[in-house]
């Protein structure tokens, strides 16, 4: 009798130890990973919106030139569009295509655009970093979409497992902890408005490198690949895909790779705009709406981008307008104070 009691008593003591473990490697799994709080924000951006209303007409996916340029905000202040970006830093165009089929299983908005920037780029360029991959896809919720990310993104020093236990990748932080991993613990700080990151600094363009001779303009056959599967997964949802192309002056937008973006807008009826062709229409001066001398607009400059673009967006599809909502008059009044400041 004592006996099975006291083998009783070792499974139930095997099993605490067993379940204390377990909440240790949990605790320490989420303490180590980086919170993105304060610092390297933009790796908050893509765990934003689940926390948001899925009720919007317009969707912009892609890289920086989405977040930096394009103020959802400011589109409903004047032309009543409900807008979000679902950007990220160096969003490679397989990672859009991903994006893009999570956000459809939230909501279907009439309409999503899409930065051509990053058809520039396949997996063998040398921007494919491992510290790209985890800005974009640390925070994304668990899904078929965050794993089929991780396999096309990873470099050849990665594993799936870090991914999957960020302890493995984030141990070394031990002694990097700080305040701010115990404060957003379980909580996440929203660093954008929409999605749209606010940048107030000015750094005039001063010098414009000088564009280089490539040995071929043509983009890969992988990169569009993954175009014609973003163009397809909208159709086949019923929903409008517009390509578009930010005012940055650099990295240089080629000649060639914009007429490879026109033709195929137009064998596909789709919609495409250079903004680098608007820039006198909208009144954009490089030596005050930039934050770092023409790579991205600061928040004068996407103001003028936003205005703009809202009337584009209105001229070419049935949005409705959607002024006078108490929730986006409440998100706007909350991004006009932030700006004042």
């Amino acid at each position: 009798m004592a006996t099975s009691k006291s083998k009783s008593w070792r499974i139930i003591r095997l099993a605490i130890i067993f379940l204390v473990f377990v909440l240790l490697f949990v605790f320490l799994n989420r303490l180590f990973q980086p919170k993105y709080a304060t610092e390297l924000i933009e790796g908050s951006m893509i765990a934003q919106y689940y926390g948001e209303n899925k009720d919007h007409e317009v969707i912009f996916i892609g890289d920086c030139e989405m977040y930096a340029n394009f103020s959802p905000l400011v589109m409903y202040e004047t032309q009543g569009i409900k807008a979000y970006v679902r950007g990220s830093s160096q969003q490679f165009i397989w990672q859009s295509y991903y994006i893009l089929k999570e956000t459809l299983k939230y909501e279907k908005p009439k309409v999503v655009v899409f930065s051509v920037n990053a058809v520039r780029y396949d997996k063998s360029s040398d921007k494919v970093k491992e510290e790209y991959n985890r800005l974009t896809i640390d925070q994304m919720r668990w899904s078929q979409e965050k794993i089929a990310i991780i396999k096309e993104s990873m470099t050849a020093d990665e594993s799936f497992i870090s991914y999957a236990f960020p302890i493995l990748r984030y141990h070394s932080r031990y002694d990097k902890i700080t305040s701010e991993d115990f404060a957003y613990f379980l909580r996440r700080k929203d660093n954008t408005f929409n999605g749209f990151l606010v940048n107030k600094e000015i750094k005039a363009v001063d010098n414009i490198p000088t564009a280089k001779r490539l040995p071929s303009y043509d983009f890969s056959q992988q990169s569009l690949s993954y175009l014609e599967m973003i163009y397809n997964l909208c159709k086949e949802n019923g929903v409008e895909l517009m390509l578009v192309k930010a005012p940055s002056l650099y990295p240089h937008w080629y000649q060639e790779y914009d007429q490879q973006i026109i033709d195929f807008a137009k064998n596909r009826d789709l919609v495409y705009y250079n903004m680098l062709d608007y820039v006198d229409e909208m009144a954009i001066d490089y030596q005050i709406d930039t934050y770092d001398a023409g790579l991205h607009l600061n928040l004068t400059g996407a103001t003028k981008l936003s205005e703009y673009f809202a009337k584009l967006l209105k001229k070419h599809y049935d949005l409705k307008d959607y002024r006078g909502d108490p929730h986006y008059e409440q998100k706007l009044e909350t991004y006009k104070a932030f700006i004042k400041n």
